[in-house]
């Protein structure tokens, strides 16, 4: 059964039938699902939740499919873990980090991407395509391969190269496109125009994004059901912002959670920052930006959801932050040396910028803090491999180490 009533218009509020279509015919405004609130209030609890599997599929009611048939790797239900040793470093008591590197193809865009194909199936796509900075790339190659689709991948032709082995693996056709994510995005619009394919983030985008809704969803039962006093998202398109946001709030109207009036804090690379320029200008548009960063997975110059984010941002009373690439690289290394967990570029940011935020008193010390983990640092491992501490090679003796023991001290 499916508790989506129709797709509508964020701006105008008109509705349409739930097709691949993603903009307003009238106000050209972006679509997005349109839930029976109501019906969802009735047939969805905390028991039905708890008694399914643990992926994103228990939250079913709240996703925009028709049946039960799910192309699914089991993505969803990652760690939520309590950050003690790095909460005492920023002087946060209550700090937790959503590790979604966890996920099968190690990033949150599993989540989307299993919506979105799930729902490519249902409206009979022989094709799965993106515009991706790396992560989209591997789960639409994994994810359409798991669906038997066809697979076109678009990527900016300087990406990572563990995030173009993680698509090849799946052999999709992987196109490199000469520019960045703006250029890659702009093509792949023009490509979904004339072939008849699932672009996930494009014409897909309603049903893709909803997908992200599923990290709330899980963090407030992970707490016990309840949200989270402040959190800090990392910023690309600003969907994963607004859909956090979203989700939390749909919990709350169908009474799954009490309400809270939850904080949200965005974070950019400084190289591409939009949204957080915007924020601290005080205004609530955003002028797009050619990206200069390391956070390739962040590298959108002109985020299709920058205005609903900053929109977010000063409705919940939050705030933005960015970080340099030295700050980056000095946030991956900080979480993985107090946490024991190696994000990618953008989880640098996102630490980095907590870090600014916390030192700023812009966060509560003593509220529940959640930061977002969106991807595993297996995939941008070059971003930090200047910055390690030098391997010792010694003979296989005991006298030999202890040497090489003398001159780290010395």
């Amino acid at each position: 059964m499916s508790y989506v009533k129709a797709l509508k218009c964020r701006e105008c509020g008109q509705e349409y039938e739930k097709a691949a279509k993603y903009v307003c015919e009238f106000c050209f405004g972006p679509l997005e699902a349109a839930y029976d609130y109501d019906k969802i209030k009735k047939d969805m609890t905390r028991e039905k939740i708890t008694s399914r599997p643990l992926n994103i599929w228990r939250y079913r009611e709240l996703l925009p499919v028709e049946g039960d048939k799910y192309n699914t790797l089991q993505e969803g239900y990652t760690p939520l873990i309590r950050a003690d040793h790095l909460g005492a470093l920023l002087g946060l008591k209550n700090l937790y980090i959503k590790n979604d590197c966890a996920n099968p193809t190690h990033s949150f865009k599993d989540r989307v991407v299993a919506v979105a194909s799930t729902r490519a199936l249902e409206l009979g796509f022989d094709t799965l395509a993106c515009a991706s900075t790396g992560n989209l790339a591997n789960a639409v190659a994994a994810y359409g391969a798991r669906a038997g689709l066809k697979r076109y991948v678009f990527i900016p032709s300087d990406l990572e190269k563990g995030k173009i082995i993680g698509a090849l693996v799946y052999d999709p056709n992987l196109i490199a496109v000469n520019g960045n994510y703006d250029d890659v995005n702009r093509l792949c619009s023009e490509i979904a125009g004339k072939y008849k394919w699932a672009f996930v983030n494009i014409n897909m985008r309603p049903y893709y994004a909803e997908g992200s809704k599923t990290l709330a969803f899980e963090t407030a039962e992970q707490l016990g059901w309840q949200a989270p006093d402040q959190v800090v998202v990392p910023v690309a398109s600003g969907s994963l912002l607004t859909k956090i946001w979203k989700g939390t709030q749909e919990m709350i109207k169908v009474g799954l959670i009490s309400q809270k009036k939850m904080r949200v804090f965005g974070a950019q690379a400084a190289g591409c920052s939009p949204v957080t320029t915007a924020y601290k200008a005080k205004v609530d548009t955003f002028r797009p930006v050619k990206p200069n960063t390391i956070a390739k997975s962040l590298a959108i110059g002109n985020p299709a959801d920058g205005y609903y984010a900053l929109k977010t941002i000063a409705e919940s009373n939050g705030g933005a932050e960015m970080a340099t690439d030295l700050e980056i690289i000095e946030g991956i290394k900080l979480l993985a040396q107090t946490e024991g967990i190696f994000a990618e570029t953008a989880g640098g940011v996102t630490i980095a910028c907590l870090k600014k935020l916390a030192e700023s008193h812009a966060l509560d010390p003593d509220a529940v803090t959640v930061a977002y983990i969106t991807g595993t640092g297996l995939k941008t491992q070059e971003a930090v491999a200047d910055h390690l501490r030098e391997v010792k090679v010694i003979q296989p003796n005991l006298e030999a180490f202890e040497a090489s023991q003398l001159t780290a001290v010395s």
